[in-house]
C-alpha cells in the first residue's frame, strides 16, 4: 500500500483546578493535504513565567500566534525558514507588549515541532520539554535554558524576554511509531524515564487516557512530595505512517509559477480579465483586473518579466503577500485570494476607486487644514497598524497613498516593505536603495545607516508636511546626501512661513519628527500622532490651563467680597 501523506494521533491532559488560570498551552494542527504537504503539521507547546491573570494569555498568544502565522508563510519557503521568521516576529511583538503592561508579561517558554515528510523540525526557547519514544528508548530532545535564583528554577531564554530571541534548531528523522511528548518544567521531580515508558507503553492505543495516566501519576508524586500538583500538562504525538521516500527536485526556487508575460488590457490570465494597467516599473507590474465569474474588480500585482533572474526581488516580492496578509486595518489595502488555482506568480489586492494623494493635493488646492490633517491621521493609523505587526513601510510618499471619494485614506504598495526579526535593519535598505529613493526616504537610507521605526516616521512626517504646506521642509532633499557631513546642510524650514494657519506647537512637532538623525526624532510614533490629532494641530497652552482655574477663583472671591460689604453697608 502507498503512503500519499502523513499520518499522525495525539492525546493531551491537563491537570488544573480552573483550566482557565492554567499557565500552559498546548495544541496540535495538521492541516488537510495540499497544505499538510507544502507546511507539514505542527505540535506546540508554551509555559508562561508569570504567576497571574495574564500568564493564560501569554501561553494562548504564543501557541494560537505561531500556528496562525506558520501555516501562512509563503509556500516557497522552507520549514526553518517559515519558523524561524515567525518566532522572531512573535518575539518581537510580544517583547513590545510586555513594556506597556505594570504586572506581568507575555514571556513564556516554548517547543514547536513541525511534522513535514519524514523529517521533525523541534524549535524551541526556555524550560519547555520534549521528550522522544523510540521503542524503549526514552529521550530528551530540547534543552533546559534555565537559571537557579533562591531555590526557583527560571527560564534564562524564553518567548518575549527580550528584542531578540536565540531559537534552538534540531532536525529529526521520523520512523513509524515514534512518539512524542510535550510537557512542561513542572514535571520535573515527578515521574522518571521508566515511569513515562511504563504509563505510555500500558496502552499506547489510547493517547488521551495515556496523558491521564501521566498527569494523575505526576499530580500523586507531587502531593507526596509536599508541593502542588495542579500546573501539569502533557501532549504525546504519534507518527503513524510515513509517505514514501520522495527524491524532490528543487525546482525553481519560487515554486514552479512562472513570471507573467507582459499584458495588455483585453487579455486574461487564470480568468482575469486585464482592464487596465496601472504601472510598468523595472521591478513590477501593477493591472486593474476582473474575475470573469465572480465580476469582483481586483488589482494584480507581478514581476516585471525581465527579473526573471533577479531572485533576491523574486523572494521578497512573495513575502509581500505574506506581509500585507497579516494586517488587518481599513487604512491599509488587503489581499485578495484568488477564485482559483495560481498558474502564474503574483497577488491580488483589493481594487480601490479613487486617486493618489499627489492627484488629490493638485485637485483640492483650497482643502482646509482640518481636511489635510485628517489625511494625515489617517496615513498615521495606517502606518501604526504596520508597527504593530513589526512590519516597516520603508517608502511612505504621496503616490503610495489614495483617497477614496468619501475622503477615506488607504496605503498601498509594500514593494520595500522590511518585517522587523530582532536581526537588526541595515540590511534592508539595500531592498529600498534597488527600488529607488524619493523625497521623503529617511536621510539614514542614502548614508547606509541602521533604519527603524523612526525611518517611517520620517516619511509619515515629510509627506504630512508636504500635504500642509505643498513645500519639502528642507532645500537638500535627504536622497541625495553622500556622507554624514550633509547632514549640517538639513536646516527645517519652518512650515509657517508657508501655511501661517499651522500652529507653532504642529510646527515643532513637525521639526523634531523630521530630524536628521533618527535618535532625535520621537521615540514612539503615537507622540508625533497626538500632535496630529489634536483639532487643527493646537495643543493646550499650559499657561492659560493653569490660568483659567485661577481667574474663575478670583472671579468667586470679588463676588463674596462685594456681598459682604453691601451686607455691611445695608446695616
Amino acid at each position: 500500500m502507498s503512503h500519499a501523506q502523513l499520518l499522525i494521533s495525539y492525546g493531551q491532559a491537563f491537570v488544573a483546578p480552573d483550566r482557565r488560570l492554567h499557565r500552559s498551552s498546548m495544541s496540535v494542527r495538521f492541516p488537510e493535504a495540499p497544505l499538510l504537504r507544502a507546511k507539514g503539521g505542527c505540535a506546540v507547546i508554551s509555559d508562561s513565567i508569570s504567576r497571574n491573570t495574564m500568564a493564560k494569555q501569554a501561553g494562548d498568544i504564543s501557541v494560537r500566534g505561531f500556528l496562525a502565522d506558520y501555516f501562512s508563510t509563503p509556500d516557497h519557503w522552507d520549514v526553518k525558514t517559515s519558523a524561524t521568521r515567525v518566532l522572531r516576529a512573535l518575539n518581537s511583538w510580544c517583547y513590545s507588549q510586555s513594556q506597556h503592561v505594570k504586572e506581568g508579561s507575555f514571556v513564556s517558554s516554548m517547543s514547536a515541532m513541525v511534522f513535514r515528510g519524514r523529517e521533525a523540525h523541534l524549535f524551541h526557547m526556555g524550560d519547555t520539554l520534549v521528550f522522544r519514544l523510540r521503542g524503549a528508548e526514552f529521550e530528551q530532545l530540547s534543552r533546559d535554558h534555565v537559571t537557579d535564583l533562591g531555590g526557583y528554577r527560571y527560564p534564562s531564554r524564553a518567548l518575549g524576554m527580550d528584542g531578540s530571541v536565540d531559537i534552538d534548531y534540531t532536525h529529526i528523522a521520523l520512523k513509524q511509531g515514534d512518539l512524542f511528548l510535550f510537557t512542561t518544567q513542572g514535571v520535573r521531580g515527578t515521574l522518571l524515564p521508566s515511569d513515562y515508558v511504563r504509563l505510555i507503553r500500558q496502552d499506547a492505543s489510547d493517547l488521551d487516557a495515556a496523558c491521564e495516566r501521566l498527569a494523575n501519576e505526576a499530580k500523586q508524586r507531587a502531593q507526596e512530595r509536599g508541593y502542588g500538583g495542579d500546573q501539569f500538562c502533557f501532549q504525546l504525538v504519534r507518527i503513524d505512517e510515513l509517505p514514501e521516500e520522495v527524491t524532490e527536485h528543487p525546482g525553481q526556487l519560487y515554486g514552479d509559477l512562472p513570471i507573467p508575460p507582459e499584458l495588455a488590457p483585453g487579455e486574461r490570465l487564470d480568468g482575469l480579465e486585464i482592464l487596465a494597467v496601472l504601472s510598468r516599473t523595472a521591478q513590477s507590474r501593477v493591472y486593474r483586473v476582473r474575475d470573469v465569474h465572480s465580476e469582483r474588480e481586483m488589482v494584480m500585482k507581478a514581476p516585471s518579466p525581465e527579473l526573471s533572474l533577479r531572485n533576491a526581488y523574486l523572494e521578497h516580492f512573495l513575502l509581500q503577500q505574506w506581509v500585507v496578509e497579516r494586517v488587518n486595518s481599513p487604512f491599509v489595502v488587503k489581499v485578495m485570494e484568488p477564485s482559483r488555482p495560481r498558474r502564474y506568480l503574483y497577488y491580488l489586492m483589493q481594487h480601490i476607486e479613487g486617486e493618489t494623494l499627489r492627484q488629490w493635493a493638485e485637485r483640492h488646492p483650497q482643502a482646509s487644514l482640518t481636511q489635510r490633517l485628517d489625511i494625515a491621521n489617517q496615513l498615521g493609523k495606517a502606518v501604526q497598524a504596520l508597527h504593530h505587526r513589526e512590519i516597516i513601510h520603508q517608502q511612505i510618499n504621496p503616490d503610495n497613498i489614495l483617497i477614496d471619494p468619501h475622503g477615506k485614506l488607504v496605503l498601498t504598495d509594500f514593494s520595500a516593505c522590511h518585517m522587523r526579526d530582532g536581526e537588526g535593519h541595515r540590511h534592508s535598505g539595500e531592498l529600498l536603495r534597488q527600488i529607488g529613493f524619493n523625497e521623503h526616504t529617511a536621510p539614514e537610507y542614502a548614508l547606509g545607516d541602521s533604519i527603524g521605526r523612526r525611518s517611517d516616521q520620517y516619511s509619515l512626517a515629510s509627506t504630512t508636511y508636504w500635504l500642509l504646506t505643498g513645500a519639502l521642509p528642507y532645500t537638500l532633499t535627504p536622497n541625495r546626501l553622500r556622507s554624514h557631513t550633509d547632514l549640517e546642510e538639513l536646516t527645517y524650514r519652518s512650515a509657517r512661513t508657508t501655511n501661517p494657519e499651522i500652529s507653532p506647537e504642529l510646527d515643532d512637532a513637525l521639526r523634531r519628527a523630521l530630524d536628521p538623525q533618527r535618535a532625535l526624532r520621537f521615540r514612539r510614533m503615537s507622540e508625533f500622532l497626538h500632535a496630529l490629532r489634536v483639532p487643527l494641530g493646537r495643543l493646550p497652552n499650559r499657561e492659560e490651563s493653569r490660568q483659567e482655574p485661577r481667574r474663575f477663583w478670583q472671579g468667586v472671591a470679588g463676588i463674596l467680597l462685594l456681598l459682604l460689604v453691601l451686607s455691611w453697608l445695608l446695616r
